[in-house]
């Protein structure tokens, strides 16, 4: 059964003037992409690719050039839509002479949260980010990891459904990023929808069911992880006791990419070259140690798409 589309993006266009009397500059050229309920989508691209440009658009902080946006099926400039959102920005500023429970409760009211709801709520979102025992605490004196918990905890006090995250891991340690990677995974579980732009890869890999991946204003590619691989196999090729004029032949011949350590090869081939390479290693004397097919991660992918937009890159 399809599942609801929570954010559509249609034709969005952004241009900007530098300054008085300069020509316009175009940020997002036409960008297009869906969101469903309930999964976790990454928004990724290098810096200055229009990520945080897009989110200011789905927030209504800035409006659109051209093209179409909806969230929960009404138009972005609808301040109904955003009642039913949470947003956390990358940098946020929180009055830190306030405890995490006088912030929060300052963040329902400014929700207009219903008053009478508003204490029990608030120990629930505490509750939820892993910061209950924080609570009385001056935010002055929070860590980095708990000031990015508070800044979610804020996007989530008024129970939306659908909450923005922008680069929620900026900044953190591993112990940090793995904090925040779990409570996403738990807030997920419990039916949120997650929005999540970043430029780390490997949370991206972790957590998010599908991707849109934005390079110069323009969407590269949007879907599911596993779909970036098609049918391209590759094979990592271990081999032992292979004699060095073979492997520098079949680094040149196969343009392989060619890694060991010691008297052990390792060859990156091809499926329709690995069953020739290992029998004409074999009849030169080598041993075979492992065939193992090789999985390429995100960043590869990633790196890859970056450099085909570039100037002179394939597209």
């Amino acid at each position: 059964m399809e599942r609801e589309t929570i954010v559509r993006v249609e034709g969005l266009v952004k241009d900007f003037r530098p300054g008085f009397g300069l020509k316009k500059k175009r940020v997002l050229h036409g960008i297009s992409f869906e969101v469903k309920r309930g999964e976790v989508f990454g928004f990724i691209g290098p810096n200055g690719a229009g990520k945080t440009t897009t989110l200011k658009v789905l927030m209504g902080l800035i409006r659109a050039s051209a093209g179409r946006v909806e969230l929960l099926g009404r138009d972005v400039g609808d301040s109904e839509s955003r009642r039913q959102i949470g947003f956390a920005p990358e940098s946020p500023y929180f009055y830190d002479f306030l405890s995490g429970r006088e912030i929060l409760t300052f963040y329902a009211r400014l929700c207009d949260f219903p008053p009478e709801r508003i204490a029990k709520r608030v120990e629930e979102v505490l509750a939820q980010v892993g910061l209950s025992h924080a609570a009385e605490a001056r935010l002055r004196t929070y860590s980095k990891g708990m000031l990015q918990r508070i800044g979610v905890a804020q996007a989530l006090v008024h129970d939306p459904g659908v909450l923005f995250l922008d680069e929620p891991m900026s900044g953190l340690d591993p112990v940090g990023r793995k904090e925040i990677r779990d409570l996403i995974m738990r807030l997920n579980a419990e039916g949120k929808t997650v929005f999540m732009n970043t430029h780390i890869l490997s949370d991206v890999e972790m957590i998010c069911d599908r991707v849109a991946i934005i390079v110069n204003g323009r969407i590269a590619y949007q879907g599911e992880l596993e779909a970036f691989h098609g049918d391209r196999k590759l094979y990592d090729v271990t081999l032992s006791s292979l004699p060095a004029d073979f492997a520098e032949e079949v680094e040149s011949r196969l343009g392989a990419p060619l890694a060991g350590r010691g008297d052990r090869v390792v060859l990156r081939v091809p499926e329709k070259e690995m069953h020739e390479l290992v029998q004409s290693a074999l009849a030169r004397g080598a041993r075979l140690e492992e065939v193992v097919r090789h999985r390429e991660h995100l960043e590869d992918l990633f790196l890859r798409m970056v450099e085909a937009e570039q100037p002179g890159g394939q597209a």
